[in-house]
């Protein structure tokens, strides 16, 4: 293995996606010399296989029933189907256009960019491309794969993940998801919306689990009306072929069958033969663990993103790598409040949130000091207009600040922005109420549920 002693940078990172461009980014900036080196393309899942591309299909899933509800509205148009090369063609190139961004980012802050397989081969180098780089500091940020179950085959055929459906060359005419998470319900969503027939299968009593549970109701609700089957609180036994599809077997015997089996049961770190545990690394079921600094055991080593047990969520690992550039300069860093992140499910409806759930908030301050108040969107005017259904529901400790904010809707996930600024800064019902909302918007909203959790409700029943 060559040895580059003539240089050593102040900051080396494994891996390019959201966490590890973004140190990369906010280190050059604050004047330390980076080295990024990244096996396949900067932009890692998040770019390429996950929050940009789902989102594309979503959004063409949308023009699709828009176009089949248009005569509600006046409009005549027709729909002629999907044309699926189309549809990859328009998704690829947003794709495209967002990437050659980054990558100017990165050339114009100066930032060392290394393309190859590393492996952290020292406490302060990483071996790549028959090279050994140099850092006084290594920033471990390899991300996370598409997870399976045990005994559970993912073939890319019948039974794919998640990035075999960013590519999947047609609509399945059926199609079974296992998981009922924020991936399982976002494929189901686009796919309905394409045409699909599909069952979602989720082990856990509620779809989207990790939610409120009045949200994850609300969701069932509307998956309901939009015709997407699901079956909760049984957990998955086996998977086998059928002669044009596959067959899913449940735990109580209850059987399925569909062309496609789409495994969505979540995403697991990419840790193994990179060499972490060889240097001491602590790691527990693959992920390296960190403190509140995003600091690992060895002093010169940091981790974060997917490879880390946090939120797996982009905004979450541009927010941690930002906070390790941050440190390694010598600025003073805040450790982040995860509940404080917002949350955002991107199927149709919307599922938002920031904060903690109305059971969290009474395991912690105790039922008798728990409010919770709902605010539903027939007394939103644009939602009206927009068609859409569902509730903001609060969350206050009593006389106190409101520490949840959960919603259902169309474009919800536009107004979590306020959302996070009203649980962050530990706002009261009446300093939001007070706050005038432009009319008519959704994001009114969100006032007037404050204006009614203050006492003096508006266009809501008292």
């Amino acid at each position: 293995m060559a040895n580059d002693a003539s240089t050593v940078f102040d900051l080396v990172i494994l891996g390019g996606g959201s966490g590890g461009y973004a140190a990369a980014l906010r280190g050059a900036q604050l004047g330390l010399d980076v080295a990024l080196i990244e096996k396949d393309k900067v932009g890692g899942t998040c770019l390429h296989r996950g929050c940009i591309p789902t989102k594309a299909l979503l959004h063409a899933g949308e023009i699709a029933d828009q176009a089949r509800e248009s005569a509600q509205f006046g409009v005549k148009a027709t729909f002629e189907g999907i044309d699926v090369p189309a549809v990859h063609k328009y998704k690829d190139g947003v794709i495209a256009g967002l990437y050659k961004g980054l990558q100017g980012l990165i050339a114009s802050r100066k930032v060392t960019y290394i393309e190859g397989e590393g492996r952290l081969s020292s406490p302060t180098s990483v071996d790549v491309n028959g090279q050994r780089i140099q850092g006084r500091h290594v920033l471990l940020a390899t991300g996370s794969v598409p997870k399976s179950l045990p005994g559970l085959e993912i073939d890319g055929n019948r039974i794919i993940s998640s990035d075999h459906a960013l590519v999947l060359d047609r609509v399945p005419q059926s199609a079974i998801i296992l998981g009922g998470g924020v991936i399982g319900v976002e494929f189901a969503s686009a796919w309905k919306s394409f045409g699909a027939d599909v069952t979602v299968i989720e082990g856990l009593k509620h779809l989207v689990p990790v939610e409120d549970e009045n949200s994850s109701k609300l969701l069932e609700r509307a998956f309901r009306k939009r015709g997407i089957k699901f079956n909760l609180g049984t957990f998955f036994q086996k998977a086998e072929y059928t002669q044009d599809g596959v067959k899913v077997t449940l735990a109580d015997g209850k059987e399925f069958e569909a062309e496609v089996l789409l495994v969505a049961v979540g995403r697991g770190p990419v840790s193994q033969g990179l060499g972490y545990e060889e240097q001491g690394v602590a790691m527990d079921r693959g992920y390296v663990l960190v403190d509140e600094y995003m600091r690992t055991n060895v002093p010169t080593i940091s981790a974060v993103g997917d490879l880390v047990p946090t939120l797996q969520l982009a905004h979450v690992g541009f927010a941690e790598g930002i906070l390790v550039a941050e440190r390694l300069a010598g600025l003073k860093v805040v450790p982040i409040d995860y509940d404080g992140v917002p949350r955002v499910t991107y199927c149709h409806p919307e599922v938002a949130s920031v904060g903690i759930t109305e059971a969290k908030a009474k395991e912690i301050y105790g039922a008798d000091k728990v409010v919770a108040l709902k605010y539903n969107l027939a007394g939103n005017g644009k939602s009206k207009i927009l068609n859409t259904a569902g509730e903001i529901k609060l969350v206050q400790v009593k006389d106190g600040a409101v520490v949840g904010v959960h919603m259902v809707g169309d474009r919800m996930g536009e107004q979590v922005g306020e959302a996070q600024l009203i649980y962050n800064w530990e706002a009261l019902p009446a300093e939001v109420a007070q706050l005038i909302h432009a009319h008519p918007t959704q994001n009114e909203a969100m006032g007037e549920a404050h204006l009614a959790l203050a006492g003096k409700p508006l266009h809501s029943h008292d």
